[in-house]
């Protein structure tokens, strides 16, 4: 991603969660950055208010499938039938495969649909969701890589609470001191 600016791009995959979701916006704005969220199209579905509350604080949406399907588990059949199913209700054309899996079939096949999704991955990955991880190891390998031009995981998701809570405010707070700034990804940039 382009590093102009001092830009880095906060993602957040799994949301929007009812109470996770607003916590992460609430911090967002407070240090005036935006950021890409990447939904799952069963959240969506039931938590719509916060959804919309991502869409009209002007963040990025990204499809994440409607259930979370590992590309490499899945039929490709089911695979899209699955990701039409979100995008429905999303309309957007940004998308991360769930796990950060999904095969060279699947992925040109998006590239190439008539929808023509742009994948985006990251090179930064949080570690928020992983059980045997620290907080504070997670803060590490975001203020470790926090590098013009990176794309950086967080999960708004119950799962990830604990370490996103106490690494978000901590990482919002290295940026601002730095001058970075979190831009949202869009066709402009991705």
């Amino acid at each position: 991603m382009p590093a102009a600016n001092n830009k880095v791009y906060l993602t957040f995959d799994d949301g929007p969660h009812p109470e996770i979701t607003p916590f992460v916006l609430d911090y967002l704005r407070s240090y005036e950055m935006k950021a890409t969220f990447f939904c799952i199209g069963n959240n969506v579905q039931q938590y719509p208010d916060v959804f919309d509350q991502v869409k009209a604080e002007g963040h990025s949406i990204g499809n994440h499938t409607y259930n979370h399907f590992n590309g490499w588990k899945t039929k490709d059949g089911s695979y899209f039938e699955n990701i039409i199913k979100a995008h429905e209700l999303m309309k957007t054309d940004l998308f991360r495969p769930p796990y950060g899996r999904a095969t060279h079939f699947q992925m040109n096949s998006l590239i190439n649909s008539p929808a023509q999704m742009k994948v985006i991955m990251w090179t930064v990955l949080s570690g928020d969701f992983d059980p045997s991880l620290t907080k504070e190891a997670c803060l590490k390998n975001v203020t470790d890589n926090l590098v013009p031009g990176n794309i950086i995981v967080f999960h708004d998701s119950k799962k990830a609470e604990e370490k996103l809570k106490y690494a978000l405010p901590l990482v919002l707070e290295l940026m601002k001191k730095n001058g970075l700034k979190s831009e949202k990804i869009s066709f402009k940039n991705a």
